[in-house]
């Protein structure tokens, strides 16, 4: 087996970045790659997304992706599907009662294997 070129420890944040890379080369999407090198990255580098900027740049009925963790400062009215690595408990409360959708990544990855429609915020 290969060496990892990344140090995580996390076995599932190991399988998730190998089932991205798996998902891009075989459906050519790109945006699988790209999901997996921000989450290679250190954790410190990640993206942490707040309420108030996926209420402010989401749009109703949009998909999004956070390759990192969503917190709850803000507030959100739209119905945004997200997807994200970890989200703090009081950010999933708000988005599912403004009438969004919760989900991880890999189910993202699962349903939309082309990538089409879908935004990476950070």
């Amino acid at each position: 087996m290969k060496s990892q070129r990344f140090n995580k420890t996390d076995p599932g944040l190991i399988l998730l970045i190998s089932n991205l890379k798996a998902k891009e080369r075989e459906s050519g999407a790109a945006i699988w790659r790209d999901i997996a090198k921000r989450l290679e990255k250190p954790r410190k580098n990640w993206a942490e997304v707040n309420l108030s900027r996926l209420d402010r740049y989401a749009k109703d009925g949009e998909t999004i992706i956070v390759p990192g963790k969503v917190l709850a400062a803000g507030n959100i009215s739209k119905k945004v599907t997200v997807a994200a690595w970890k989200f703090s408990k009081d950010a999933q409360e708000a988005i599912v009662s403004a009438g969004g959708k919760i989900t991880k990544i890999t189910d993202i990855m699962i349903e939309n294997p082309k990538g089409s429609g879908i935004r990476i915020m950070r």
